[in-house]
């Protein structure tokens, strides 16, 4: 009888002891547990690029429309900007503004000096390189596609007086390249190559000129910029 009610002596003290001791415990903070990242965000981006460039075509014609193969290649380079989106899954799309200048491209007899401004809309997509893409940045490559115009100033040099002439020409691109991604800043070594279906002096008169399916092969180096 004694030990029942020592018993029951400790167990009516303990409960009456649980209030106190659990007031001398230390109250902490609520812990805020940040969301967890899945992937990477899409975001703006602005870019500029440079480049040198090979302009290649199959043959010119004269007002005598008697396509003289093509002999010589010519040399130049470009400069531009643009402004783009990426959506964080590998696609991303720009619109970009080109200013480029090429000399030497000639038939042995004429030679052109061309100046354009090329605008295009491009769609791209994104890949890393046998894993070595991480959270925080990589080596990656990309594929894409152009689509624009052209608005080109062509002189002709030759044994002919030939006037220069400004045209518009439709123009597409196909590029491919690497990238190595710094989170903010993506910097981006590619090729691309740019087709119009013709370069002309656009002059109905004495004599006008036309080059056929030139071809402009550029190796361009890209800084972006993101604005996540």
């Amino acid at each position: 009888m004694r030990k029942l009610k020592a018993v029951v002596m400790l167990a009516v003290a303990a409960l009456l002891a649980s209030p106190a001791l659990a007031a001398d415990y230390p109250e902490y903070p609520p812990i805020d547990i940040p969301p967890v990242d899945y992937g990477l965000a899409g975001s703006f981006y602005l870019r500029g690029s440079a480049s040198i460039n090979l302009l290649w075509a199959r043959d010119a014609d004269y007002a005598c429309a008697c396509n003289v193969p093509i002999t010589g290649s010519g040399f130049g380079y470009s400069v531009g900007v643009g402004v783009g989106y990426e959506t964080g899954d590998g696609f991303r799309a720009d619109a970009t503004i080109d200013y480029l200048g090429n000399d030497g491209l000639t038939d042995g007899s004429y030679t052109l000096k061309m100046r354009s401004t090329i605008a295009m809309l491009n769609a791209y997509y994104d890949f890393g390189l046998d894993g070595l893409m991480t959270a925080d940045g990589g080596w990656g490559a990309y594929v894409g596609v152009g689509l624009g115009g052209s608005y080109n100033h062509s002189e002709i040099s030759g044994p002919i007086a030939t006037p220069n002439g400004d045209t518009i020409s439709a123009a597409g691109a196909v590029m491919a390249g690497v990238t190595y991604d710094m989170g903010t800043v993506v910097a981006d070594l590619g090729y691309r190559m740019i087709y119009m279906p013709q370069i002309t002096n656009g002059i109905a008169g004495s004599p006008p000129f036309y080059i056929n399916h030139p071809t402009t092969h550029e190796l361009r180096g890209t800084v972006r910029y993101r604005f996540n």
